[in-house]
């Protein structure tokens, strides 16, 4: 089981990935491309909304109430 971690830094990326940093300091990169297909997140497809994410209480989030949980961020993304 990955560990509970919080993300403390997150960038949005040109190739819909987003940069993370985790509160242990590892890096790690998100694919957003396949959840863009989808609710919520279909929203910030092709949208400067995309680049507007920030860290909330260690999750990532975007306005309209759109986020991702941590554990879900570091289980599905590659270390960098």
């Amino acid at each position: 089981m990955p560990p509970l971690l919080d993300v403390v830094n997150v960038e949005a990326r040109a190739d819909n990935t987003l940069l993370l940093v985790f509160e242990n300091g590892e890096q790690r990169i998100f694919d957003m491309a396949p959840l863009l297909e989808r609710k919520p997140f279909q929203a910030l497809k092709n949208s400067p909304l995309f680049f507007e994410v920030r860290v909330d209480y260690g999750t990532v989030v975007w306005p309209g109430e759109i986020d991702i949980a941590p554990e879900t961020l570091y289980e599905q993304s590659l270390p960098v």
